[in-house]
């Protein structure tokens, strides 16, 4: 296992009816700021709740807030933020929500252009706003960590950032919250947990026993409730155990001492950058792909995956490896999750503008070895025509 330094300061506040403890959370004379997103908040309750834990206190709003946050509506939100002089902000949402609410506490402080918070993924922010988020839609884990993706909709860049300083000061987790998400999106916060953990999970051994349990049990999680949270939308324990599963699979935890790859990622967001695909999506299309032309420097851990996840006795570590990816593959598509870039009617065409971008935004050593230059990426991405 390799050294490391674990420190999570977000506090969590979950299970049902547990909105109202924003009253007692954040403290008094904090001139507030609500961020979300279409206004989903507003048709189950969740909206409702906030503002009645907020009563008495001086409250703003901004909607609008894209599935793929752009820069340039965040920005909107940050001169308002200046203007009314908040300093207390509240992301009520899902993941998208939440990572645009990070980059409002820490463009806000900032006292140079904001982009260059993103051209450094994170580096230069020394100070942010303290912010608490109420979940309703567990995919990304952004409720418990540090990270955060943006978008650039003028030069179709999106990218990653991260800092200390734009962890959740706490976020409340009501898995009742959940219970009217489309099945889509259902759908894409499990994928999204699932890679989450297999970008951690599915390098090379670190013999470290105790990350490698944790993230097997929490595959293993999601492949038995995700199904079920489809089948009975309203079934509490379930939408609780995949509520807390995705933000256990982002929170530092599995990756503590333990080599990341991330390139699944990082090439996804091309995809949805140039395509507009959901993130969980193009995850799905990418991963197993990704998997079998890695095949070679990741089989002893695709092995291990398949007999302690999938519980495959029979064979070698090829085999096992082989049918660890193709269960995968299978698993996304009985979500309603196709994995194809063909299903999705993109080409060749397609895959040499991914690599193009993927070579402007210097993400040309990709991977926990810094094996998937752009020649691999194509390759990658050929695989999943």
């Amino acid at each position: 296992m390799r050294n490391f330094t674990f420190h999570n300061p977000t506090k969590i506040i979950f299970g049902k009816g547990t909105i109202g403890a924003l009253k007692r959370e954040i403290p008094e004379g904090k001139k507030i700021m609500v961020v979300y997103g279409g206004g989903s908040i507003k048709h189950n309750g969740t909206y409702e709740e906030i503002m009645s834990a907020l009563e008495g206190r001086e409250v703003h709003e901004f909607s609008g807030v894209e599935p793929n946050p752009t820069y340039e509506t965040l920005m909107q939100c940050v001169e308002q933020v200046k203007a009314k002089g908040c300093d207390f902000l509240i992301a009520a949402g899902g993941g998208s929500v939440i990572d645009g609410t990070k980059f409002i506490a820490a463009a806000a402080l900032f006292d140079d252009d904001p982009w260059k918070i993103i051209q450094t993924f994170g580096s230069c922010v020394k100070q942010a706003l303290p912010f608490a988020s109420v979940l309703t839609l567990p995919a990304t884990g952004s409720e418990m960590n540090s990270g955060s993706v943006i978008t650039r909709a003028a030069t179709k860049a999106k990218l990653p950032f991260n800092s200390s300083k734009v962890f959740p000061v706490f976020s409340v987790l009501d898995p009742l919250k959940t219970y009217t998400l489309p099945p889509r999106q259902v759908a894409n916060g499990i994928v999204d947990a699932f890679v989450h953990i297999s970008e951690q999970y599915l390098t090379q051994p670190a013999q470290a026993s105790v990350q490698d349990r944790f993230a097997e049990g929490l595959l293993q999680t999601l492949i038995e409730e995700g199904p079920l949270a489809l089948k009975d939308p309203e079934h509490y324990e379930v939408r609780a155990n995949i509520m807390w599963c995705a933000t256990m699979a982002l929170n530092g935890l599995i990756g503590a001492g333990v080599p990341q790859d991330w390139s699944t990622h990082m090439i996804g967001h091309e995809l949805t950058a140039l395509y507009g695909l959901d993130h969980a999506v193009t995850l799905a299309i990418v991963l197993p792909s990704n998997l079998t032309l890695r095949k070679p420097s990741k089989l002893e851990k695709l092995a291990q995956f398949g007999r302690r996840v999938w519980n495959i006795k029979s064979g070698n570590d090829e085999h096992q490896a082989t049918e660890s990816i193709r269960l995968t593959r299978e698993f996304f598509e009985s979500l309603g999750v196709k994995t194809r870039l063909s299903d999705y009617n993109i080409g060749q065409e397609g895959i040499e503008k991914v690599v193009a971008q993927l070579k402007s935004h210097q993400m040309i050593k990709l991977g926990e070895n810094g094996e998937v230059d752009l020649e691999m990426s194509r390759q990658i991405l050929e695989l999943c025509l």
